[in-house]
């Protein structure tokens, strides 16, 4: 394959195509220490508008699928430079069907602390304040909330503001109550709302899909409102079923008034739901029941945070029969809590939520579901100076095949 190397506003292009920018030698491009971005030209709505290369294999696509996540050699020669650039995460796809592509080679990762602002206050929404609160010192400077009912809003601020260790030797970021006008004044943004929740004993359809119909309405509003702000920074779905619910925000904030797709909207790599991180705890606190099974080191969870949950016992030694025992204890835990008498928030609002978010800032692996092909799919991922890194693993092919079931389902799932 023929490489062309450019030069553009002091940067480093890279694209087996030819583009109309200022062409460079090899070795012109070699001595350039900073970001090299390769350039592809693919539909928007079926890929990222960039993303970080993590393998030599993902440097020209023809096109996101699943495959992304599986490791494998590239199909030609790559030069060793880039391959050394590559593992110091210093390349960048970008999609120029983008209208608004040239603003990456503008756009710089900042190590200041971030502004979080939550909407809605409710078990979920104030489970993870509380989490923040208390674990997010070192990475948040404030955590703006908000609810229709001001009463609850006036609650949290109370109460999460009034969480201090008896001598307070922490910085403890504080909480402040706002108003809707202020919402995407943060870094990140997470989506708490949620209507149409079952009532206890009343599980007679998948309870994350129950609630899909009225919380898609109102998420629509509010990915409406992020395009209308300008927003530049994260928009984490928490509420459920969060796989679907990116989508709407994908496609709603990226309509224009005449409901026409221009993709000037949210990014595709701006969405990320927090679902899939009580799945992995929940596959893992079931797993200490079973004999030799090495989960915390060596299990994964894909998919869907309910129906097409895919748990793997291990990446390296994999079994059909423990996996599919996992997923179905993690996919009916929230069952067993709800039998119990209770509504299962905790755990969500921590580990899908407080942890993964804190994961998500400090740009550690974490799980969330993110824009692959066209379907937002959850997996293991972290954040990168060159954007989103999937975990590329040997993945069996049982398992994939698992895998690409689910992404299907979410493909061409309708109401």
């Amino acid at each position: 394959m023929n490489i062309n190397y450019y030069q553009y506003k002091n940067k480093i292009l890279i694209s087996e195509k030819i583009y109309d920018f200022k062409k460079i030698s090899e070795t012109e491009a070699m001595r350039y220490e900073g970001m090299l971005y390769v350039l592809k030209d693919m539909e928007p709505s079926e890929s990222r508008r960039n993303f970080c290369v993590s393998s030599a294999s993902h440097l020209f696509l023809d096109g996101e699928n699943l495959e992304i996540l599986i490791k494998m050699e590239p199909k030609f020669a790559v030069p060793k430079w880039i391959k050394e650039a590559i593992n110091e995460k210093r390349v960048m796809s970008v999609n120029t069907n983008y209208p608004n592509w040239g603003m990456l080679l503008e756009e710089h990762n900042s190590d200041k602390k971030k502004v979080v602002s939550i909407a809605g206050m409710g078990d979920v929404g104030g489970m993870l304040t509380s989490g923040l609160r208390l674990l997010g010192a070192d990475i948040i400077s404030q955590i703006n909330i908000y609810d229709k009912d001001v009463n609850r809003t006036k609650r949290w601020e109370i109460e999460c503001n009034s969480i201090l260790p008896p001598c307070n030797n922490g910085n403890y970021p504080e909480v402040a109550g706002i108003d809707e006008e202020n919402l995407f004044n943060c870094d990140i943004f997470v989506f708490c709302v949620s209507i149409g929740v079952p009532e206890l004993g009343k599980e007679e359809v998948d309870v994350r899909l129950a609630q899909f119909k009225g919380n898609s309405k109102i998420i629509s509003y509010y990915a409406k409102l992020a395009r209308s702000r300008g927003f530049k920074g994260i928009f984490a779905v928490v509420s459920d079923p969060v796989d679907l619910l990116c989508s709407v925000v994908f496609t709603e904030s990226n309509k224009n008034l005449e409901g026409e797709m221009d993709y000037l909207g949210l990014n595709p790599e701006q969405i990320k739901g927090y679902g899939l991180g009580v799945m992995y705890a929940r596959a893992a606190y079931y797993s200490k029941d079973i004999k030799g099974c090495n989960f915390i080191d060596e299990g994964r969870a894909f998919g869907s945070h309910g129906e097409g949950l895919v748990i793997a016992n291990s990446i390296e030694n994999y079994d059909e029969s423990i996996s599919i025992t996992l997923t179905n204890k993690a996919r009916h835990s929230n069952l067993e809590v709800r039998a119990a008498g209770y509504k299962p928030y905790v755990a969500p609002a921590l580990s899908s939520g407080t942890l993964s978010l804190i994961s998500t800032i400090k740009g550690e692996w974490h799980y969330s579901t993110n824009f692959i092909g066209g379907v937002f799919f959850g997996c293991r991922n972290r954040e990168s100076k060159s954007g989103i890194e999937f975990d590329c693993c040997n993945i069996p092919d049982i398992l994939f095949k698992k895998m690409t079931s689910t992404y299907n389902y979410l493909k061409n799932y309708t109401l």
